[in-house]
């Protein structure tokens, strides 16, 4: 049986998950899964080494490829075709490979709305705050609203990237707010949740996002960094009370949906999380 060969491409990643979560899933439906990490930072590479890192992968056979930060808006101009949510969202986490074309996908939005539904099924809508407009700030920005949250504030550091998020968003949600936030703490002081999606907090960049004294027991906390799953701002959340939803719900929820766009198969979802966290543990 021929490999199915797949991979991830970003910086810093030689902690992801995603090789055994694939490869393991894939035995299970008895296919021979290699999943390989390239790395950025491994290759002494940035985003200018894509279309290489592309090329190659067809060349070399890849059937798809995971896309990461920082990679996932970049890798846009440089595909054959994208599906319409990923369009929308401005962002591609998985490209798919067949026939020398590439098409891109993204499943972080259904997988954080995946995740979320599981970890905080009771969660107060109203007022979320989104801290973070990069690729992944993006897709659960639309899956969040997707969801029902009633209005969104969006902050992120680089302004005009937050106010660009928070206008494509209002545009494809015309009946709920997407407010693009300027004082992320007076944001958060009137917020009923809180999802996290920049890099603070994973390997690499450790720290906290926010000063922890920000945080209330009314606030839901969700944080998308799942290496490692027990970030500082989890940590200060469950400190002041909130109830909190780790990355790893998200991590699992995409891969669901990774794995059927790169084999065409239905991924069990309580096996696919059950090893993530075995993993993890």
């Amino acid at each position: 049986m021929k490999p199915l060969l797949l991979g991830l491409i970003g910086a810093g990643i030689q902690r992801s998950l995603s090789p055994a979560l694939h490869e393991e899933e894939g035995r299970r439906h008895g296919l021979q899964v290699q999943y390989r990490l390239i790395d950025l930072e491994v290759l002494h590479a940035g985003v200018d080494a894509l279309p290489g890192l592309l090329d190659d992968a067809v060349s070399q056979g890849y059937s798809g490829l995971n896309i990461t930060f920082p990679c996932k808006q970049a890798v846009m101009p440089l595909l054959d075709g994208m599906s319409e949510e990923a369009r929308a969202i401005g962002a591609v986490n998985t490209v798919v490979i067949q026939g020398g074309k590439r098409t891109g996908h993204n499943t972080d939005a259904s997988g954080w709305g995946w995740g979320f539904r599981r970890a905080l099924p009771q969660a107060d809508l109203s007022r979320v705050v989104l801290l973070g407009a990069g690729g992944a700030g993006a897709a659960v920005g639309h899956a969040a609203l997707g969801l029902g949250v009633q209005e969104l504030q969006v902050f992120d550091t680089d302004l005009s990237r937050a106010a660009a998020l928070a206008s494509s968003l209002k545009a494809r949600f015309p009946r709920q707010k997407a407010i693009h936030a300027t004082d992320l703490r007076a944001a958060i002081q009137a917020a009923d949740g809180l999802i996290h999606c920049t890099p603070t907090g994973m390997a690499g960049h450790s720290g906290m996002p926010l000063p922890p004294e920000w945080l209330r027991r009314e606030l839901w906390v969700s944080d998308i960094v799942y290496v490692p799953l027990d970030t500082e701002l989890l940590k200060a959340a469950r400190r002041a009370g909130c109830r909190v939803m780790d990355g790893g719900h998200m991590n699992v929820g995409q891969a669901i949906g990774g794995f059927k766009l790169f084999t065409g198969r239905e991924a069990d979802p309580a096996r696919m999380e059950a090893h993530f966290r075995k993993i993890v543990e």
